[in-house]
């Protein structure tokens, strides 16, 4: 079996004698590799260079035996094809060109039928990482929520309270929904993109869905996210991260997403008994086990996977992204024991 056999049977919740493997921000600071080729280029460069990124993409593969390799890209491309432009702050977080702060200026962003054009090296990347991979492992797409992108745009890059957002979605829900609106279109051609170039799955970030309250998660985010889901190809394998969501798992498996990936904050294997038989998971490692040791974490690893044992299903991931801190004898360690499990 081919890891993106084991991959996409994982995703249709086929039993397998061990989950795949692969881990969110596998590509990035904690490889020396990656560090050296940035002191080269800049974040933006690697990611709208299709050679760049297609390395970039592939340096995790050639160090660990993971079962998929996700685009290196960045979900908000789709603000910068729509016209709001980022980059990154010298003090850390991202920071937007300019911040939506009225309706005209939403009307004013582009529309979907940008897209192909502005993110075409994100197929061309595609399509050179899957010339380069073969049928050997899976390709994963990605995109950020329509909800999480918002949040970007109206607050003006990274923000530690969301007032903004969350001050238009109540006081003046019809421009929040023409902004959620024009995102999801766009949204839904750039994944349409992303298929058509040779990705196997398509996987979602909710980054932000976990600051909004309970009973508005439907109409601010999932309500989009489904949408989104219903336009794309039948059966096609979606995962919906949607970091510090566990109230709404049962919503989010009935979203037409074949894979809720879960946050570490969760017991998967409890996930895993509560969610539909047809609906995989992927998770839910805590990534600050990564910085620790080899032993640990093996012994943790084991842990997860024993809890899994006899169930159908499960990806292996983290519960987040793996952090700059991350020792590669640990990744090691991690990789060993999931691929060596029975």
């Amino acid at each position: 079996m081919t890891s993106r056999e084991r991959f996409l049977q994982a995703c249709g919740c086929a039993p397998l004698d061990r989950p795949p493997i692969w881990i969110m921000r596998q590509a990035g600071r904690y490889l020396p590799e990656y560090r050296a080729l940035k002191a080269k280029s800049s974040f933006l460069e690697m990611v709208k260079t299709p050679d760049l990124a297609t390395e970039v993409t592939l340096q995790p593969l050639k160090r660990f035996d993971l079962d998929a390799a996700i685009l290196f890209s960045d979900i908000l491309v789709i603000p910068e094809a729509l016209g709001q432009g980022y980059h990154f702050r010298d003090e850390g977080g991202i920071a937007m060109d300019y911040r939506l702060e009225n309706k005209a200026q939403i009307e004013a962003l582009a529309s979907a039928d940008s897209v192909p054009e502005k993110l075409a090296y994100v197929g061309a990347a595609l399509k050179q990482i899957k010339g380069e991979i073969g049928d050997t492992k899976a390709l994963l797409g990605f995109g950020g929520s329509p909800w999480t992108l918002a949040t970007y745009m109206l607050e003006g890059g990274s923000s530690s309270d969301f007032a903004r957002s969350k001050e238009l979605f109540y006081t003046d829900r019809a421009t929040f929904d023409a902004l959620l609106e024009k995102i999801s279109d766009s949204l839904i051609t750039y994944l349409k993109m992303q298929i058509a170039a040779g990705a196997d799955a398509i996987q979602i970030f909710d980054s932000w869905g976990g600051i909004i309250a309970g009973p508005d998660y439907e109409a601010a985010s999932l309500q989009w996210i489904r949408r989104i889901i219903a336009a794309l190809p039948a059966d096609f394998p979606i995962i919906l991260y949607a970091k510090g969501t566990a109230p709404h798992l049962t919503d989010q498996a009935f979203s037409g997403a074949k894979v809720l990936s879960v946050d570490w904050t969760c017991d998967l294997s409890i996930v895993r008994q509560t969610l539909p038989d047809n609906v995989a998971v992927q998770g839910n490692f805590d990534p600050v086990l990564m910085t620790t040791t080899p032993e640990i974490v093996t012994r943790e690893a084991k842990r997860l996977l024993e809890s899994m044992r006899g169930t159908n299903g499960h990806i292996f991931n983290l519960g987040h992204g793996i952090t700059p801190q991350a020792k590669i004898e640990c990744m090691e360690a991690l990789v060993d024991t999931v691929t060596h499990w029975s």
